[in-house]
């Protein structure tokens, strides 16, 4: 018997690819059970509504298939998260369900032998009177779900009657005779009903008041609370269309008239001096020579 580590590394090594291909096969199913619907349709307008009560059967088998896959795709899961609790020698009661359910529905699965796989190695793992009682539920630890989907029975007639009446609303076919017209006035009025409800909540509902202009002042700041920036930005207000509202195109870097006017005036004073006009250099050898005098 090979040790109790390697068996659980293989054991999660197996889980992982059976989930893999548990999804690709349910994708498969599903693909194929339109066509099948869309076929069924067929038949139903073409009136041959005997053909379509016996291969409705296998959609419903389709159907209830895929259900099947999704139930063990979750148990996989689960076995692949609590992964730590396969390490003990007897099987953990949270894991109970989904280890005997997976024992009991992997035979009766077909596209799937990475869960054959999982199933060996479960049973190698726990033993011969383990898998016993899983294989034939002396205890009763199997989900009931699996226990209906794994069941091979003829599917009940109001379950038949249900499947063709669905198919025929999905694709607008007039079947039973009479009621497509049915069908889309009740449509029609549970609509109606709706823009009714909606206009009549629009309505009854209150529109806050608008808030004064003292109750601003109160809730913000003054204006002269903290140190003076030079410069000073609006940020743009938030609006439904817009929560988190941006500056939108390129910033406008042209001062303003005032900084243009003060900066006009700074120049000037350049030219002219703090005293007059600057004096060029033969006016100063001129004072020069007469200081010396």
């Amino acid at each position: 018997m090979a040790p109790s580590s390697t068996l659980v590394n293989k054991i999660k090594v197996q889980l992982k690819l059976s989930i893999s291909r548990l999804r690709m096969v349910q994708q498969k199913d599903t693909a194929l059970a339109k066509q099948q619907r869309r076929a069924m349709a067929q038949l139903l307008e073409q009136g041959k509504e005997e053909s379509a009560r016996i291969r409705v059967e296998n959609i419903i088998r389709s159907d209830m298939n895929t259900e099947l896959l999704e139930i063990l795709e979750l148990y996989c899961e689960l076995l692949s998260a609590r992964a730590g609790l396969l390490e003990a020698k007897e099987c953990d009661p949270g894991l109970e369900e989904a280890v005997k359910s997976i024992i009991y529905a992997a035979p009766r699965v077909e596209g799937v032998k990475e869960l054959g796989i999982v199933r060996q190695l479960l049973a190698e793992k726990y033993g011969k009177e383990f898998t016993l009682e899983a294989v034939e539920n002396t205890d009763n630890k199997i989900s009931q779900r699996v226990l209906d989907r794994t069941k091979v029975e003829p599917p009940p007639k109001d379950l038949v009657e249900a499947y063709l009446s669905a198919i025929a609303d999905a694709y607008g076919i007039d079947w039973p005779p009479g009621t497509f017209a049915k069908r889309q006035a009740d449509a029609e009025g549970e609509e109606e009903d709706d823009e009714d409800d909606g206009e009549g909540g629009a309505k009854e509902r209150p529109l806050e008041a608008p808030l004064a202009a003292e109750d601003l002042s109160k809730a913000t700041p003054p204006r002269d609370f903290g140190p003076k920036s030079p410069v000073s930005v609006m940020p743009p207000s938030p609006s439904t269309d817009n929560v988190r509202p941006k500056v939108s195109g390129a910033p406008d870097l042209k001062p303003p008239k005032k900084m243009q006017d003060a900066g006009k005036k700074a120049g000037a004073g350049k030219q002219d001096g703090p005293g007059g006009k600057i004096p060029d250099v033969d006016e100063l050898a001129k004072r020069f020579a007469q200081l010396k005098r």
